[in-house]
């Protein structure tokens, strides 16, 4: 019997070297094929918007968690609203676990709502995660006429857009169709920087679908001085920094309108999404997803957000996909309703 004992505890710790000596070159692959690699960082937007800077500054530290510690070098790539690089990822990208990047938040809900060009499948791509859930926020210039929710039947609010599925264009044409508002979208821009900009020249009364982490990353005295009115605000949950600013859900008239809002605001969730494309060997892709998690938690990551007013309130990739898995869903009715609203 002791020697049976003893056959089964040698086996047993011979199933647990084996099991650890395949973990270890698993990991010492990784490691092998990343150590003096560059991997690309694709950047749906133009430079100096909120995408933009979330994505610098995760990719100054995650590196360093990628077994092999390659170089991640971000590279924008604006187009139709940030159409452009979810297919670029999903179809064209390299499938080693080279290049990852993000996109609009409103953009995985593209292939649902049956948006033109949309040439990706959102439950498909190798999802890395989100670094922070956000508040979607229509916003005024000073000196615009449009200063709160109710200005906009009564004034035309002109207000920027860069494509097609972009964040500025989805919310704009919702609130126009939704609440019948005098809005007027303008659209081709290459990001929010660039519709920013125009807005402060007065070609534009302002912006829709700008995130108040934006707002606030990016012009924080603009909130200080009270350059700006925040005249909506979307999320499903009120954003504290925001008291007496209206909520869009809460101007839903009827239970259908108010589910439509639900599944066009869900995307607040997962504002700052980051992916791979689909296909990349799974010991690469299971590395970048713990390297995203790990960086997450970095104090030094964290500290660079916090001095650059971001917020990280994480997602990991298994929970950004759970999530949307959920919201594809959604009855065909609302869906309907979410497309008509939206303009398409």
């Amino acid at each position: 019997m002791l020697g049976k004992t003893k056959k089964y505890l040698f086996a047993a710790g011979m199933t647990v070297a084996m099991a650890s000596a395949s973990v270890a070159a698993k990991a010492d692959s990784v490691a092998d094929f990343y150590k003096g690699k560059t991997v690309t960082v694709l950047i749906g937007t133009s430079a100096g918007g909120g995408y933009d800077l979330y994505a610098r500054v995760l990719a100054k530290y995650m590196g360093k968690h990628i077994p092999g510690n390659p170089t991640l070098v971000p590279q924008n790539m604006p187009g139709a609203g940030t159409l452009r690089v979810a297919n670029y990822i999903y179809e064209v990208a390299p499938k080693d676990g080279t290049v990852f990047g993000t996109f609009s938040r409103s953009m995985p809900l593209s292939p649902l709502l049956k948006l033109p060009g949309v040439k990706f499948d959102s439950l498909k791509y190798t999802w890395l995660g989100s670094i922070t859930k956000d508040t979607m926020t229509c916003i005024s210039w000073k000196d615009s006429p449009v200063k709160k929710w109710d200005d906009i039947f009564t004034h035309e609010f002109k207000v920027g857009g860069e494509g097609k599925g972009a964040d500025p264009d989805v919310y704009a044409t919702m609130i126009k169709n939704a609440f019948h508002a005098k809005i007027k979208l303008v659209t081709g821009y290459p990001g929010t920087a660039d519709i920013t900009l125009a807005m402060q020249r007065g070609e534009l009364d302002g912006v829709c679908g700008f995130s108040y982490s934006s707002v606030r990353s990016t012009h924080d005295d603009w909130i200080k001085t009270k350059q700006i009115n925040f005249i909506i605000q979307g999320a499903l949950e009120p954003d504290p920094n925001l008291p007496g600013v209206p909520m869009m859900i809460d101007e839903g008239k009827t239970p259908e309108q108010k589910a439509m809002l639900k599944l066009a605001l869900a995307p607040q969730a997962i504002a700052r999404p980051f992916v791979a494309p689909p296909g990349i060997p799974a010991d690469r892709a299971q590395a970048l997803q713990k390297a995203f998690d790990d960086t997450m938690k970095d104090p030094d990551f964290v500290a660079d957000a916090k001095k650059l007013g971001l917020d990280v309130n994480p997602m990991t990739g298994a929970q950004a996909l759970a999530m949307l898995k959920d919201i594809y869903k959604t009855p065909d009715s609302v869906v309907k309703e979410t497309r008509a609203v939206m303009g398409y």
